[in-house]
């Protein structure tokens, strides 16, 4: 698996295994909620007028302005309903769309907020989001007990999300031991420093069509939208 417009440190050219990938898959469980709601119809202002006019004074009845006034109502309420159906089915089509490109990522690789890195047969993939611009990223590798064991050097990056790889080894040069540690990222442009977000590798298992748009299921990770969505990999 080849990873597109990918930055990476000079530990290998991007390259992630199946193996790795299947090594952080992993399965849950979703619900969607839905919800629907009926908008006031031509039909209902119909008949409060058709009952207004039977049961009106005759002595009294209702003036032509009062008239024209009710008419007007119904007449734009019809226009609201109108519009109201155009722009439900218009949503439907680009709900249904985009649950249809979301599809499509089922299977592969993909980078979403997160400060786990899986290192497996010496090979980790993670990512950084930046809000701008630095001439410095460093990112620094935590095993479970809180110990750097690692610290990449990742240079001048653009804003943006990049990704970044790890090859396994240690700060001493020695290999680590596969499995999950944990990133954190720093940026600088100048004396400044740039707000950097860990990006974390996962797998899409799975899509959910529901009332807010398609949901992105990424292995043990959890639930995304597309927007979540910082990278996709090939």
């Amino acid at each position: 698996m080849f990873v597109s417009s990918a930055s990476s440190t000079s530990s290998g050219a991007g390259v992630v295994s199946q193996d790795l990938l299947d090594s952080i898959n992993g399965k849950s469980k979703s619900k969607t909620a839905s919800g629907d709601a009926s908008p006031v119809s031509q039909d209902h202002f119909l008949q409060m007028l058709t009952t207004q006019l039977k049961n009106q004074d005759p002595m009294n009845p209702m003036d032509n302005a009062q008239m024209t006034s009710q008419l007007a109502q119904i007449s734009t309420v019809d226009g609201l309903t109108k519009v109201n159906a155009t722009l439900q089915t218009m949503l439907s089509a680009f709900q249904a769309d985009q649950t249809m490109q979301a599809a499509a990522m089922v299977g592969r690789g993909v980078l979403v907020d997160g400060k786990g890195l899986q290192l497996y047969n010496g090979q980790a993939l993670g990512g950084v989001d930046l809000s701008g611009a630095a001439d410095k990223v460093k990112v620094s590798i935590v095993d479970s007990s809180g110990l750097e064991v690692a610290n990449l050097d990742l240079g001048a990056m653009d804003a943006g999300s990049h990704v970044f790889t790890w090859d396994g080894k240690t700060s001493a040069g020695a290999d680590a031991a596969s499995g999950m540690y944990s990133v954190k990222v720093s940026a600088v442009q100048g004396d400044k420093s740039v707000t950097a977000t860990a990006l974390q590798l996962g797998t899409v298992s799975s899509v959910v069509s529901g009332a807010q748009g398609a949901q992105i299921e990424v292995g043990k990770l959890g639930m995304f939208s597309m927007s979540d969505i910082k990278r996709i990999l090939s």
